[in-house]
């Protein structure tokens, strides 16, 4: 690892990068442009709250992970978090309560913490952590969703709450996003887009790359679609393999490097959109951010974990604050030994490397 990169600049210059973005990407409407202002001041302070921690020996990321519950009515194909169990149909048991998720948004908006990506299961199924996220304004909480529990009542939250953002999943074309998430998902996705659209609402689609869709998804016309019908933003989320069936399905060099030439050519041609990455190439940031290094994640019942396709814990936010999540004894291995820098085959490098997570959690256990 390149003992000269600074990680806590890095991902603050990318808060930043992405906050300058969005005020570009909004400048047609007043109302959201406003509140993108006055967020990109918060974000600011929250970079300068994180310098003063990392001075006193405390990293704080910029970002962070909630799967705010394990409940999810679809099942998409290859879906990580059902292959690890994190997401199942019955009704979800000792899941974090509305008041303790919303402890847990008050502490990182404490430590400077400026997005926290709500994610599930299907996260619309909590409507009272979404209303909780929706009064910390100096957070931005970018909510990964399925789009099939959008109702009126969500359409009015947003509208108050605009740092409540919406993005959608979406593989591709009609075909592509039906054969992965099933029947009609497509049509229930275009329909909430046009009505985000007529209520000047911002919204943006996350797409799970894969070697199958790379060019598809990242396709002048299906980037063109989706702005002309108000998409502000797009994350592109790499296909992380986590049964030997989907490893095929995982990102290669060559992919990695299309979509990369893809991503630099959609942000010079479309200023009106959000272009994100993730991992994106990893190299370029000295390795793998997760594990407190740029985000971790905490999932429904409040262990925090490396990143959600990492799913080991050894410390629960029930019983401890936040910062003494970031200070693991699991992160801190993490952060320090190598296992993060690897190199790796595609997709996410602590699946790959699992066996050394869990001989560190092992250790741990013995001592």
């Amino acid at each position: 690892m390149d003992k000269e990169f600074d990680i806590q600049k890095y991902m603050t210059g990318g808060v930043e990068r992405v906050v300058a973005d969005a005020i570009k990407a909004t400048l047609k409407n007043p109302k959201e442009s406003a509140f993108m202002l006055k967020f990109a001041a918060a974000s600011k302070a929250a970079s300068k709250k994180r310098a003063e921690l990392k001075k006193a020996g405390d990293h704080v990321p910029p970002f962070l992970i909630a799967s705010i519950t394990s409940k999810c009515n679809l099942h998409c194909e290859g879906c990580y978090s059902r292959c690890n169990h994190a997401t199942v149909d019955s009704e979800p048991v000792m899941q974090l309560s509305g008041d303790e998720w919303n402890r847990f948004f008050s502490e990182a908006g404490d430590l400077g913490v400026s997005f926290i990506l709500l994610a599930g299961g299907e996260p619309m199924i909590r409507r009272d952590v979404i209303e909780a996220a929706g009064k910390h304004s100096d957070i931005l909480f970018p909510i990964f969703t399925n789009g099939t529990f959008i109702d009126d009542k969500y359409f009015e939250l947003f509208d108050r709450s605009r740092n409540l953002i919406p993005i959608m999943s979406i593989e591709g074309e009609r075909n592509a996003t039906d054969n992965r998430r099933g029947n009609g998902i497509y049509d229930i996705l275009i329909k909430n887009m046009d009505e985000f659209k007529k209520r000047g609402l911002i919204f943006g689609a996350s797409v799970t790359v894969t070697t199958e869709n790379v060019k598809e998804v990242s396709s002048e016309s299906f980037i063109k679609s989706l702005s002309e019908r108000g998409c502000k933003a797009v994350i592109y989320v790499e296909f992380v393999p986590v049964t030997e069936e989907g490893k095929y399905l995982a990102p290669g060099e060559k992919e990695r490097g299309y979509l990369s030439d893809e991503i630099s050519r959609l942000r010079e041609e479309h200023p009106e959109m959000v272009f994100v990455s993730f991992p994106g190439d990893e190299k370029s940031s000295g390795g793998c951010i997760a594990a407190g290094r740029g985000f971790f994640h905490i999932n429904s019942h409040g262990g925090a974990e490396p990143c959600p396709f990492s799913p080991y814990s050894d410390i629960n936010i029930r019983e401890h604050s936040l910062k003494e999540a970031i200070n693991s004894d699991l992160f801190v291995a993490l952060r320090s030994g190598d296992i993060l820098a690897d190199d790796h085959q595609g997709g996410c490098v602590l699946y790959e490397k699992r066996d050394q997570v869990e001989a560190i959690m092992a250790a741990k256990q013995c001592r």
